[in-house]
């Protein structure tokens, strides 16, 4: 996972805290206190900038993130906020470094103890100015580790719809793991991950997404973006869920018209099943129902065989792929084919 590894961010008292305790560790096994001054001062300065530094490189590089992740975190964090916080711990890194170095190298012609003073003081003040960046990224972090775990190897079926039309319920029943819920700070709810074995151990993973409203694509909120974001990025399959009830709060007109919306926007197949079939159902339709449990078993079975059709289109046979020798083998030996 590409988050899962990110250290705890430290504030800048912790971070200072930190370097002085290990500057003055070294100071103490140092035999030589000729220039102990001197020697702390660029004790600190190392210890801060390396922290610093160490910040920066536990996130991973945003932009060569796979898409889905890309534009998952654009979306919850915005890039440009990320690119700020992160330049501005690059900022005090160099700072640090620049400031002690150059009082450090200065030390052996004045007081040394009033300039470790200043350096101690120039140092926690630059650090101080990058503290609102280190709370920033420290909250992102915990954020992203909590973020699902979508995996590019396994086949993947998003399901849509309008919210409260049964997309969770489905994906409960369905799934035979637990899923895997993550809730996002700004948001009201977030991305659920499901998965179900099939043949040979592989993994059908299903993925749950906030609900869709039938409106202009820049005046979607967060929520919408993610599920958008799934779609594009990630889908092998998609399962549009109607409820035919419109107990949702949604005609089924308007989620009829987000269906042709969103089929506009996939290059994948997409299915459209209606649920609440106890309450109402519609013709030329699957319907399902995921509190009497009618039909679902159909539903999955269609996804499964739908499943099974797009992977036999994919899969290319190599053969087919190699080039026609214009020599053929004989006793060992390649020579030109006689073509007359």
């Amino acid at each position: 996972m590409y988050f899962d590894q990110i250290p705890t961010v430290p504030t800048a008292d912790e971070l200072l805290d930190r370097s002085f305790r290990r500057a003055a560790k070294k100071m103490r096994e140092k035999e030589n206190k000729k220039h102990a001054d001197e020697d702390f001062v660029r004790a600190i300065t190392q210890a801060t900038h390396d922290k610093l530094v160490s910040i920066i490189q536990g996130f991973p590089v945003f932009e060569e993130l796979p898409p889905f992740y890309r534009d998952l975190c654009d979306i919850i964090f915005g890039m440009d906020n990320i690119k700020i916080n992160l330049g501005m711990i690059g900022w005090a890194a160099k700072n640090v470094k620049g400031v002690g170095g150059s009082i450090s190298r200065g030390m052996r012609r004045a007081d040394t103890q009033v300039e470790r003073k200043r350096a101690v003081a120039r140092i926690a003040s630059i650090v101080h100015r990058a503290d609102d960046a280190l709370h920033y990224l420290n909250d992102m972090r915990n954020v992203l580790r909590k973020l699902p775990i979508v995996n590019d190897g396994e086949f993947t079926i998003v399901v849509a719809g309008y919210p409260n039309v049964g997309k969770s319920s489905f994906i409960r029943l369905v799934s035979s793991a637990e899923p895997e819920i993550a809730s996002y700070p700004f948001t009201t709810k977030g991305i659920i991950v499901g998965h179900k074995n099939v043949e040979r151990r592989k993994k059908v993973q299903f993925i749950d997404t906030p609900g869709l409203l039938d409106r202009p694509v820049d005046e979607r909120n967060a929520i919408e973006r993610q599920s958008l974001n799934a779609l594009v990025y990630v889908a092998d399959l998609v399962l549009f869920v109607i409820d035919a009830s419109e107990h949702c709060g949604y005609s089924v007109e308007d989620q009829i018209k987000l269906r042709e919306e969103i089929e506009k926007l996939v290059h994948v197949p997409m299915i459209t099943v209606v649920n609440k079939s106890d309450v109402k159902k519609m013709d030329d339709y699957m319907n399902m129902s995921t509190v009497s449990g009618e039909g679902v078993e159909e539903v999955l079975q269609k996804l499964m065989d739908m499943r099974l059709e797009i992977i036999a289109d994919e899969e290319v046979d190599i053969r087919s792929e190699l080039p026609v020798p214009d020599k053929k083998r004989r006793g060992g030996r390649w020579e030109d084919t006689d073509e007359d």
